[in-house]
């Protein structure tokens, strides 16, 4: 069975940018109770004791309880680990995750113009991504709800290695209805390191 992942830093490691309650509710509520109704979802069944990667890939296939909560269990996942204080101390990325990007979008300020896009423009809740995609190149895409690229339903398919929640939840005790704003602030806290290790394993 699915266990939540403790977060790597203190709830208010990450203010100003995301704030402490955000973190607590975030984490404490929505997350676990994803990991909860995942659990129970696929208790008995042949889901039980296979890797939520695996899970995901056939996502189209399984009931919507699955598809919705083991997106939601994989996503925060990632979330928490591509996050740091400040952002690790790395403001850019660099080495060849930074060279990809470059390369893929022409320079990092268009890649950040093109994902803030992304989640600015996602109606209603999901996910913003930059994935490793099928032909080997660097994308940002969208996901709604808790899909995302891993799985089959997905539009653009791919190895999701930094995503950001623009559900309400995720923001709204501090930004209320400034999306753009919380999307600016991620960008303080992004472990680019984190995200460079997720790109070399992709």
């Amino acid at each position: 069975m699915f266990e939540l992942p403790k977060l790597p830093y203190a709830f208010d490691a990450l203010e100003p940018h995301i704030d402490a309650r955000t973190m607590e509710i975030h984490h404490g509520k929505h997350h676990a109770g994803y990991t909860t109704k995942l659990n129970k979802a696929i208790d008995g069944t042949d889901l039980a004791g296979k890797d939520i990667e695996e899970i995901l890939k056939e996502a189209g296939h399984h009931s919507t309880a699955v598809r919705n909560n083991g997106g939601g269990f994989y996503n925060h996942s990632l979330f928490w680990e591509v996050m740091s204080p400040d952002g690790g101390g790395h403001p850019d990325p660099a080495g060849k995750l930074g060279h990809a990007i470059t390369e893929d979008f022409g320079s990092y300020e268009l890649f950040k113009d093109q994902f803030a896009a992304a989640a600015g423009s996602r109606f209603g809740s999901g996910w913003a991504w930059l994935i490793v995609g099928e032909n080997g190149h660097l994308a940002v895409t969208s996901t709604p709800n808790q899909d995302n690229p891993l799985m089959d339903v997905a539009d653009q398919p791919g190895t999701p290695i930094l995503g950001l929640d623009v559900w309400e939840h995720a923001y709204y005790l501090n930004y209320q209805n400034r999306r753009p704003d919380y999307v600016n602030a991620f960008f303080d806290v992004v472990n680019w390191e984190a995200v460079e290790k997720r790109f070399t394993q992709a």
